[in-house]
């Protein structure tokens, strides 16, 4: 097919790219990559390809792409068809995800009960200005995917990947990032506005080899590919993600953050660092728009809820975004399981920053010990259930995000403080007599070397741990007191 390009020159300093929304558009802070600030090229064509997904147009269609290479097209226009094509239950594509963690529209085979056919679109598909397409390629078979960071286990995603079309009523400029899929009002926010000079280069330390998964020496090729497709994460429990790349447990997305923003921080080549800094802005945004959207967020339950609150802080700061950085005062209704599962208190064994529980210190209204208990002689506990995922599937996985928020001296933009002393606590306190007491109260064992304190579960946030939580770079910058926004 024949397609036209076309040059469409951006200026001014604020740009109207949907109905009733802005570009945010600045000159950019010192040293920023200009790079990509210029003309906005734009296609004329019938057809677009993201990520093995095609859309085929009634029409010929301006078409153009965010700084993170995902395709937009200047509406309205006409969807015709889409390939692979929605069919008994499978390939779902959803407009304008809703903010809401019950309901999925990519595959009949969800768990949960929480597929909702209503929301599959029907084609001809018209998309105007504000709209957002998710497009998705489904599984043949349940659980035949290795799930990512975790290959022992299979993936329970009946989704294998996805992709995002976006209609926006004008072009935006080439450094432009794509508005988050839950974003109605589609703000947009500059490439050439990253605080790049915020981070440090620090020389990455490396890890002795572990078993398949666990990460030992992190490459930013490598974790730019990671976050490359659209990270979806609006389903509980991460039901529907697009499981060929995204994790499908909690505790492999705090990992992944964890990981992702210490190698942004490492001494690695700026040209290679590029990618991952876009793309992980790029997944802060999304996670935010989710939020704004009025999504209740990600909260406690085991290792479910950890992972999502560090991007957005992460933006807000690279982008120097007030607003952003004080997304948790304007948006109170989201939860993050590492704040719900981190508290201050005096625990049976003399700790200050304690576990919360399972689902957070309020615990569960029919099931007994899922609440806070540190604060109980082990003897005295209704469930063992906190202990184990305290051990197995949350504190190890907290660390990475830890070390980073305190290497950006972010702690008052994450506005937590029992998170990054419990993390503290747990990578520095010798449990060996706790778990001795422990056993003897509940006839658990936890000595086993993986459930043991002191460790992260990959090696090589462990040695970034060691080599720098206590011989933290000095902050480059002030960050915004939480609470405050400019809208």
């Amino acid at each position: 097919m024949r397609c036209l390009l076309l040059i469409v020159a951006i200026t001014g300093s604020l740009v109207t790219v949907a109905s009733g929304a802005t570009l945010r558009h600045q000159a950019g802070p010192p040293g920023a990559d200009v790079s990509r600030a210029g003309a906005t090229e734009l296609i004329l064509t019938d057809v677009v390809s993201q990520h093995g997904i095609t859309w085929q147009f009634t029409d010929k269609v301006r078409v153009g792409r965010f700084v993170n290479g995902d395709s937009y097209v200047v509406g309205p226009v006409t969807i015709a068809a889409i390939t692979p094509g929605p069919q008994n239950g499978r390939n779902g594509s959803v407009l304008n995800l809703p903010p809401v963690n019950a309901r999925s529209g990519f595959d009949s085979r969800v768990a949960g009960g929480r597929y909702d056919p209503r929301l599959v679109v029907q084609l001809p598909l018209v998309m105007k200005p504000g709209d957002a397409l998710v497009s998705s390629i489904s599984v043949e078979t349940m659980r035949e995917l290795p799930a990512p960071l975790r290959p022992a286990d299979r993936s329970h995603s009946p989704v294998r990947s996805v992709a995002v079309l976006t209609c926006l009523g004008e072009p935006v400029p080439a450094d432009a990032f794509r508005p988050s899929y839950c974003d109605r009002q589609q703000r947009i926010y500059l490439a050439r506005n990253l605080r790049r000079d915020l981070l440090p280069r620090l020389p990455p330390a490396e890890g002795p080899p572990g078993e398949a998964g666990w990460v030992s020496k992190a490459d930013p090729r490598e974790w730019a590919d990671r976050f490359q497709r659209p990270w979806i994460d609006t389903c509980a429990f991460n039901f529907d993600v697009p499981a060929e790349y995204m994790p499908h447990y909690g505790r492999e997305v705090g990992r992944a953050v964890g990981i992702a923003s210490l190698v942004l921080m490492c001494d690695f080549p700026a040209e290679q660092k590029e990618r991952l800094l876009v793309n992980f802005v790029q997944y802060g945004i999304d996670l935010l728009g989710i939020v704004r959207a009025g999504h209740p967020g990600w909260p406690a339950h085991g290792g479910h809820g950890s992972g999502r609150k560090w991007p957005i802080v992460f933006a807000g700061i690279l982008l120097g975004d007030p607003e952003i950085q004080g997304f948790q005062g304007k948006y109170p209704q989201a939860r993050f399981g590492e704040d719900m599962q981190t508290m201050h208190g005096t625990g049976w064994n003399g700790a200050k920053a304690l576990y919360a529980g399972h689902v957070g210190a309020a615990g569960s209204k029919s099931e007994k010990g899922w609440g806070a208990y540190e604060h109980l002689h082990p003897s005295q506990w209704q469930s063992m259930l906190g202990e184990s995922y305290r051990r197995c599937c949350t504190s190890n996985a907290w660390v990475g995000q830890a070390l980073a928020a305190h290497i950006m001296h972010a702690e008052r933009a994450w506005n937590h403080d029992a998170f990054f002393d419990y993390v503290d606590r747990w990578m520095e306190e010798d449990d060996t007599e706790s778990i001795k007491i422990i056993q003897q109260a509940t006839g658990q064992d936890y000595s086993a070397s993986w459930l043991r304190q002191g460790q992260a579960w990959d090696p090589f946030v462990k040695s970034m741990w060691k080599k720098f939580r206590h011989n933290l770079p000095p902050a480059m910058a002030p960050t915004v007191p939480p609470g405050r926004n400019t809208e």
